[in-house]
């Protein structure tokens, strides 16, 4: 069987000697981190989950012969999604667990001979615990762990390329034209039309406070307007995200070994 540069990179495939060797050759770890949850009536439980490993694989293909290799772990396919559950559909963690898994991670990793983790994020409730966690495991495991979001790595470029919002949302025209792109028998499409949301009734401001998703996208679950997702559109969001996650993987300012700020004395360093 053939594999392509996208399968190359992937950990399940990888067997336990293969990937000592990439350990010993410095091998950068993505960690897809995302979430199972619904999706309104049109698109699978698993999007967030395959739109993240699908950005993440094809960002490592990009990067491979650039320096170190790039090798991508499946999907961490529960987070923090609380705030879905009255839609159903939902499996979610609390902050507790949902750390732990992560340190884990890094505890397995290290383990093995490995030294660097890029953990990239593809849910919305998971931004503010996954920076929390990001920061405090870099200096419990003296290593350079970073984080980041598929929706905000590329910038403003991304909304450019959407129609009908500036940004992604949930279930939207950015995250369906993903599954158009990626796998298009994954969407229902006779249900695209049922998706449209009622207004949000969420507070706006800059105001902390849980929100569950039947407050912030009554009836349907959804954030945005599907029904102007194409498959087109989706092809350009899957290389315009996999393009700023390629660079963020060989921008050596990142990758650098954490001051070790809580060692004794070093405090008193001039």
């Amino acid at each position: 069987m053939t594999e392509t540069p996208e399968d190359l990179c992937r950990w399940e495939r990888r067997t336990a000697p293969e990937l000592r060797e990439l350990a010993a050759r410095e091998a950068l770890v993505v960690l897809p981190v995302a979430s199972l949850e619904q999706h309104g009536p049109h698109l699978p439980v698993w999007t967030d989950s395959m739109i993240g490993h699908a950005c993440c694989l094809r960002a490592a293909a990009k990067a491979a012969g650039a320096g170190a290799p790039v090798v991508v772990l499946p999907p961490l396919w529960t987070g923090m999604s609380e705030h879905h559950l009255p839609f159903g559909g939902t499996i979610t963690l609390d902050y507790a667990a949902f750390r732990a898994v992560l340190a884990c991670v890094c505890r397995s990793l290290k383990a093995q001979g490995f030294r660097r983790l890029f953990m990239v994020n593809s849910h919305g409730g998971n931004i503010d615990p996954l920076a929390v966690a990001a920061r405090e495991l870099c200096l419990e495991f003296a290593m350079p762990v970073v984080a980041t979001t598929v929706f905000h790595v590329a910038g403003p470029a991304l909304g450019a390329l959407l129609d009908t919002q500036p940004g992604v949302q949930h279930a939207c025209e950015a995250e369906t034209s993903f599954w158009l792109a990626i796998d298009p028998s994954q969407v229902r499409r006779e249900r695209i039309a049922e998706a449209l949301a009622d207004d949000s009734t969420a507070h706006p401001g800059p105001f902390q406070r849980f929100w569950s998703f039947a407050e912030r996208a009554p009836r349907t679950g959804v954030r945005g307007d599907p029904r102007a997702a194409t498959a087109e559109k989706g092809e350009k969001l899957l290389d315009l995200v996999s393009d700023a996650l390629a660079a963020a993987m060989r921008d050596p300012l990142l990758w650098r070994a954490p001051d070790m700020v809580w060692e004794p004395a070093r405090g008193q360093a001039g």
